[in-house]
């Protein structure tokens, strides 16, 4: 995309930004294409979003389009560093793609500067996520404008169709044939009850790891970004995410300022919980990332672990 038409989707965004704005691509990007935008005296951030046609999984379509009410509730309501949006459009007319425009936030990946305090930033996040948490709904699921799903009234019907979209998902790969949706599928209904439980319908972030945590040099979280992917519900399946992602250490449990619940049923729950997060690398790197060894490694490795920890 050539610098007029960037700067075209910018004054879409934004009717007053100044000439000679200066774009460079932001190379971190994994699902959208994104550019830092610089002005004389102020930096934001042009995120695009995949065009049709991209491989994503049932939640991934059109998701951007939660972002905006999502930035605002937690700019309102928690002290956690998340950028302005400055403006948006869903519309399709300028690009066949959504687009919006945010303010750039200081900082750097904290994937970008390892050699940080580790210990000082997963005390601040766990601190900054217990906030998040505290942000209630009224519905469970993915209830955002882009409507991957019906929005439920409780956590087991909304994990249910959460689960059996990405089997789903899965199946229209290849790479899990109906006996291995129908294995997965009569696992949940075998386990349901242990869903069914009065969880209160929490603001989750999702997609927690080093690229998306902002640091200065200091150590000091100065952002957490891609909120795109955020969800209503239990805040169990947040922490499988950060399990997976190694990001729940001790640290992070005492910014967090909570014990998580590690009784049998909440350990079978994470079960299903990380799964959830395991299994979506099928999809992703068979559709997105052209890699079917890859995709095969991590259904052998999905299967293996269910197999292992709830039976056949």
């Amino acid at each position: 995309m050539d610098q007029a038409r960037l700067g075209e989707l910018v004054r879409r965004c934004w009717p007053e930004a100044p000439a000679g704005l200066r774009f460079r691509p932001i190379p971190t990007g994994k699902f959208n294409e994104s550019f830092w935008v610089d002005t004389e005296d102020k930096s934001f951030v042009l995120r695009i979003a995949p065009p049709a046609g991209t491989p994503v999984l049932f939640y991934e379509r059109d998701m951007m389009r939660q972002e905006p009410a999502i930035h605002a509730i937690v700019g309102e309501r928690t002290n956690v560093p998340v950028a302005r949006i400055v403006g948006y459009d869903f519309t399709r007319t300028v690009i066949d793609r959504d687009f919006l425009l945010m303010e750039r936030l200081p900082g750097r990946a904290w994937s970008e500067v390892p050699w940080v305090d580790t210990r000082r930033v997963l005390v601040q996040l766990g601190a900054y996520l217990a906030q998040v948490h505290q942000i209630r709904g009224d519905r469970y699921g993915y209830v955002g404008p882009h409507q991957p799903m019906e929005p439920q009234s409780s956590w087991v019907d909304a994990f249910g169709i959460m689960w059996n979209k990405l089997i789903d998902d899965i199946e229209a790969t290849g790479y899990y044939d109906q006996q291995d949706g129908a294995y997965l599928r009569k696992l949940f209904d075998r386990h349901m009850r242990l869903f069914d439980r009065p969880v209160p319908a929490c603001l989750l972030h999702m997609d927690i790891w080093h690229q998306n945590i902002l640091v200065d040099e200091q150590g000091q979280v100065t952002g957490i970004v891609d909120w795109d992917r955020a969800l209503w519900g239990d805040p169990e399946i947040e922490f499988a995410v950060l399990d997976y992602c190694g990001i729940s250490e001790e640290a992070f449990w005492e910014g967090y300022g909570a014990r998580r619940d590690w009784s049998q049923e909440a350990q079978l729950r994470w079960v299903f919980y990380y799964l959830y997060e395991l299994q979506k690398y099928i999809v992703i790197r068979h559709g997105r990332n052209r890699n079917p060894q890859a995709a095969a490694r991590y259904k052998r490795e999905a299967l293996a672990m269910a197999r292992r920890l709830l039976g056949s």
